[in-house]
């Protein structure tokens, strides 16, 4: 199969290539390369390609910039989506897309599943979600994945920031309120690519299983690098921040095992795969 990955730079981008590679047909196309924003040039790239499958990494993933730069927030994750969607149906190829569990306010009180109402909180759950609606607008051939928390060793991420304050800190507060499952972005690139060789379409959730706090992530990412930080667990009102986060966004992965067969590892197994412990 020949695939598309845009966003190719990013953090799950990067682990997505390395494992589609050697078994597909791998382009990957960055902000560098072109301008998912430019509806012209987003097509134009896609029709020139000849993909038989687009997966769209790019996004705009600053989630408290997102609140100041909205218009940026929906270009990048809203109408670059809607340029890619109108690229793959001009060139007749499938769509993955990358979501997130920032769609859903956190205030159902358990699991979410792909058929639950969606209601953003925040400017970058908004964009999100816009995006998700393009793709089913346009296209009839798509895959959506929502996953949560990422975390991978090609960008930027809270096992890297925590990794390294724990050392740097005597105490550390860390809110102990919001409630989710930490994703390795090599476990996601493995899922993904088991979805579109099972010719998986509709929405999908994807991420480790378990689940914890951001409190809980923390202690334990101290635990496995030697932090000398004392960890403290604090509310999220205690330290607002610019954008309102889910504080329930646990996502049931249950449609995943059954296309699949697969489960991914606990994010306490994943943890310790990312340190190579």
């Amino acid at each position: 199969m020949k695939i598309l990955v845009t966003g190719s730079k990013g953090m799950l981008a990067t682990d997505l290539i390395k494992e589609l590679e050697g078994v597909h047909g791998v382009t990957g196309r960055d902000i560098h390369d072109y301008d998912i924003c430019d509806r012209d040039s987003a097509i134009d790239e896609i029709k020139r390609t000849k993909p038989d499958y687009v997966i769209n990494c790019a996004a705009y993933t600053q989630v408290d910039k997102c609140e100041t730069e909205s218009d940026l927030a929906f270009a990048v994750n809203a109408e670059g989506v809607k340029n890619i969607a109108l690229g793959c149906k001009q060139a007749g190829c499938s769509l993955c897309h990358m979501s997130t569990d920032f769609v859903f306010d956190g205030k159902k009180g358990s699991s979410y599943v792909e058929t639950d109402s969606v209601n953003p909180l925040s400017v970058y759950g908004k964009s999100k979600l816009a995006g998700e609606k393009y793709v089913q607008e346009i296209l009839d051939d798509y895959l959506i994945v929502r996953t949560s928390w990422l975390f991978g060793r090609s960008g930027k991420n809270f096992v890297e920031t925590i990794s390294g304050l724990a050392k740097e800190r005597e105490v550390l507060e860390v809110v102990d309120d919001q409630t989710g499952s930490p994703t390795f972005t090599v476990d996601l690139a493995r899922a993904i690519k088991s979805l579109i060789e099972a010719s998986a379409r509709g929405i999908y959730h994807v991420c480790n299983s378990g689940i914890c706090t951001w409190y809980d992530f923390a202690c334990k990412i101290s635990e496995l690098t030697g932090g000398m930080a004392r960890i403290v667990p604090v509310d999220s009102n205690k330290s607002p921040r610019p954008a309102v986060r889910p504080g329930y966004s646990v996502m049931d992965c249950s449609k995943f095992k059954t296309t699949t067969g697969i489960t991914l590892q606990q994010w306490e197994d994943a943890l310790k795969e990312y340190f190579d412990l």
